[in-house]
């Protein structure tokens, strides 16, 4: 009798194992620079993320890959990114570090946390396979359905219209934005089909419906924003609290900036150097249409933060945000590509001069050839970002500022390519609240921080018994914890571009034929003093890790034409 009371005693007050395992979110913003949300050093208001962060961790040391498509190849599996066959971009190149379709050699944070007990869900950008315009079941074998999710909500590829955006996705079949039962005005928060709005509203959703009909299960969520990549689009409300915010121009915005990033303790004085902006990236002749491009970006910014702030809301009304562990970082740094930039344009038109398309019309181009209403799209100098016919990017000059205070941009791996914010809560699961840690990161990180929380098991083998790649990354939680995390290098490669960091040094590459240069980032995390020729036997021994690195990754060879 005694046995059997002290068993009844131990099942009432001790929880199954399945309620002590977190949620895991991990959301992704598109195209920013480290220096974007405001508890990073921005005057872009983001209130919700400065909030996870005064309750939770930011990494001031953190990276990615540097572009699109690799980084979200690396962090669904926790390998470098041609380990997952995504080396560059949907082109599949002939060789197998460049096929541009997710591998089946590695498994999705969704596939191997599922036979942990979670639920999958996810709302936004897909980006890891070439079949955009599937025929067959077959051609969506990488589609999220198929890659472990239970639920999806987003576009299969990169980049479109925030207004009308291509390849639209519910699940597994395409939908018209303007056509869609499940997701009308009514459902909206602005009452206008906004992406960024639809890709919150939907993880929102599902952190609902998980809690009304798999409650007693975890989840794994990944959001995937499509803010604040070119086009420039956002809602008028939004950019009108933005209006004159970049009057002063862009050194003043990016001397600000840096001064409060020392301000927060993210950087250093005496590491790092506030470099002009390139004059040649200025638009002195064009300033009123250049600082409304900023205005816009900084819209996105706001209304991403927004949409954040309603999946923690979400989270909270469901009971769920304590043992929730959020994860917000980017996919690469500021982007300086010319996007819409080029040529003269002009204001919209008095009417549309084009017929207006059916509501169930699914639009095909990532860049619409007109608005839903009928006006065709404007880009160039003159053509005022924001409306959903315009199609222009930001541009070096305030992709400098972005980056703050780092070097080069989207595509590279110098420190402004590669750094990323890392927010951090949970608050079940740690117990600092506001500190910034040191630590140095990748997103490989993710899926053995993902595994090690979860007790889920990373297989050896997986679809249909193909031998799956060991995890390259290093879980986080002894970081959050505040202790070590043992490493002994992180890696890098796109377009030629590659890198190497062990310790504090780091060695770096612009372009496949660049020479390779050498920094100490514990005093120049700006990279401004080369040491290559001062420390030749460290140059040539991170050069030989680098290449072992390159030959077992599937690195080489590299950079590798098209094979079409």
């Amino acid at each position: 009798m005694r046995l059997c009371f002290w068993l009844v005693l131990f099942c009432v007050i001790s929880p199954v194992v399945a309620t002590e395992k977190p949620n895991v979110i991990y959301i992704l913003s598109d195209d920013m620079g480290f220096s974007d949300i405001g508890c990073y050093g921005s005057e872009i208001p983001t209130p919700n993320l400065d909030s996870l962060a005064e309750s939770g961790l930011r990494f001031t040391q953190f990276y990615n890959t540097g572009r699109c498509c690799p980084t979200r190849a690396s962090l669904l599996t926790g390998l470098y990114p041609h380990q997952a066959g995504i080396g560059h971009m949907m082109d599949d190149r002939g060789h197998d570090g460049y096929r541009g379709e997710l591998s089946r050699h590695c498994v999705t944070i969704a596939e191997a946390l599922k036979p942990a007990g979670y639920r999958t869900y996810m709302a936004g950008k897909w980006h890891v396979t070439k079949a955009v315009d599937p025929k067959t079941e077959a051609d969506k074998a990488n589609w999220p359905l198929q890659r472990g999710f239970d639920r999806f909500y987003g576009t299969i590829h990169g980049a479109g219209s925030f207004f009308d955006p291509n390849t639209l996705t519910r699940d597994n079949e395409y939908v018209s934005p303007y056509a869609d039962p499940l997701y009308t005005p009514a459902d909206m928060a602005n009452g206008t089909y906004y992406y960024t709005d639809a890709i919150a509203d939907h993880a929102s959703r599902f952190v609902k419906e998980h809690h009304e009909n798999s409650g007693d299960q975890p989840f794994f969520m990944y959001v995937a924003f499509t803010a604040a990549h070119w086009p420039m689009h956002a809602l008028e409300k939004d950019i009108a609290k933005h209006e004159g915010k970049y009057d002063a121009g862009y050194d003043a915005i990016r001397d600000a900036r840096y001064q409060r990033m020392i301000d927060l303790g993210l950087i250093r004085r005496d590491n790092t150097v506030n470099f002009p902006i390139p004059s040649n990236a200025k638009e002195t002749k064009h300033w009123d249409w250049d600082k409304r491009n900023m205005e816009v970006y900084a819209a996105m910014i706001d209304s991403m933060d927004q949409g954040i702030g309603r999946l923690v809301e979400s989270l909270k009304a469901t009971g769920q945000l304590d043992n929730t562990l959020i994860c917000f970082l980017q996919d690469n740094g500021g982007c300086a590509e010319g996007y819409g930039r080029g040529g003269m344009g002009g204001p919209r038109a008095d009417a549309p001069s084009l017929p207006a398309l059916a509501d169930d019309y699914l639009q095909p181009h990532m860049t619409p050839k007109q608005s839903r209403d009928g006006f065709p799209m404007r880009t160039g100098k003159g053509s005022m970002a924001g409306p959903a016919d315009t199609a222009i990017g930001y541009g070096e000059a305030w992709a400098s500022v972005s980056n703050t205070p780092f070097r080069e941009y989207k595509h590279y791996v110098h420190e402004g390519g590669i750094s990323t914010p890392l927010v951090v809560h949970w608050p079940k699961g740690f117990s600092r609240r506001g500190d910034l840690e040191t630590t140095p990161g990748h997103l490989i990180d993710l899926m053995a921080t993902a595994v090690d929380v979860s007790g889920a098991t990373y297989p050896d083998t997986f679809h249909n018994g193909q031998k799956i790649k060991p995890m390259e990354g290093r879980s986080l939680a002894p970081v959050f914890r505040g202790e070590p995390l043992q490493r002994d290098a992180i890696y890098w490669e796109h377009e030629g571009n590659r890198a190497v960091r062990v310790g504090d040094m780091k060695l770096v590459a612009k372009g496949a034929k660049g020479p390779w240069e050498l920094y100490d980032l514990s005093v120049d995390r700006s990279e401004q003093n080369d040491l290559s020729a001062e420390q030749p036997k460290l140059k040539k021994q991170l050069i030989a890790k680098w290449q072992a690195y390159a030959e077992r990754a599937n690195v080489l060879p590299l950079n590798p034409s098209n094979k079409k």
